[in-house]
């Protein structure tokens, strides 16, 4: 009788751990199913570019405070897969431009914001050198990266610079833009040029509260790109 008692007792615990196994092998199952599910549905990362001077650097601020910086924040908040990827030099021309594009170009751009010329302008470099250099920046993106989605940041000088000058250089971004099938930041500065309160002691470079305003005004052409 007792032999009987143990035989059972040791067929249900082996039915009891079965049932078990299958339990956890059956919920370790539905574990890799939406795992699988998630990295399936997860949109892939896409890069944006901005190259150009000083002003997308950041000169004179802290890294977070510039205005790609902020387009990354606005980014995130709004959970969409895209990475900032801020390649400002300062001091950086339209010739330098095309001696370092290809670099940034080894990793994907998805995006690509063109901020060059202004150095350009106020050292008087002849409108028709920098259009070569800049379109020549465009035609190395373009060839690399078919696909890519391209913005041009607008830029004005001075009228010491002298009136046509001034025009011609204006003139300069719309031009590329139409020919390059680009969207256009119509003046990167706007509501932040000239005003004491916004830029730094060199008159030339936005504050922390005028890099915002330039974030802004990125914002409302790149939006409706991603």
């Amino acid at each position: 009788m007792l032999r009987k008692r143990l035989m059972l007792l040791i067929v249900l615990t082996g039915i009891l751990q079965a049932c078990s196994n299958s339990d956890n092998k059956d919920k370790s199952a539905d574990a890799d199913t939406t795992k699988m599910a998630a990295k399936q549905n997860a949109k892939p990362i896409k890069n944006i570019l901005f190259f150009g001077t000083s002003l997308t650097a950041g000169y004179g601020l802290d890294p977070t405070e510039a205005y790609p910086a902020l387009i990354q924040n606005r980014i995130d908040s709004l959970k969409l897969p895209y990475n900032v990827i801020n390649g400002g030099l300062s001091g950086e021309t339209s010739a330098a431009g095309k001696g370092r594009i290809d670099w940034l170009l080894k990793q994907k751009v998805d995006i690509f914001v063109l901020e060059l010329g202004s150095n350009d302008g106020l050292r008087g470099v002849p409108v028709a050198e920098t259009t070569k250099n800049l379109q020549n920046i465009i035609d190395r993106v373009k060839t690399k990266y078919p696909d890519v989605k391209m913005i041009i940041a607008g830029m004005q000088m001075p009228p010491s610079m002298g009136a046509k000058y001034a025009s011609d250089f204006k003139n300069m971004f719309p031009e590329l833009a139409k020919k390059n099938n680009m969207e256009l930041i119509p003046f990167l500065l706007d509501r932040v040029g000239g005003i004491p309160k916004l830029n730094q002691a060199d008159g030339i470079h936005p504050t922390a509260e005028g890099d915002k305003i330039l974030a802004e005004n990125v914002w409302v052409v790149l939006k409706p790109l991603l």
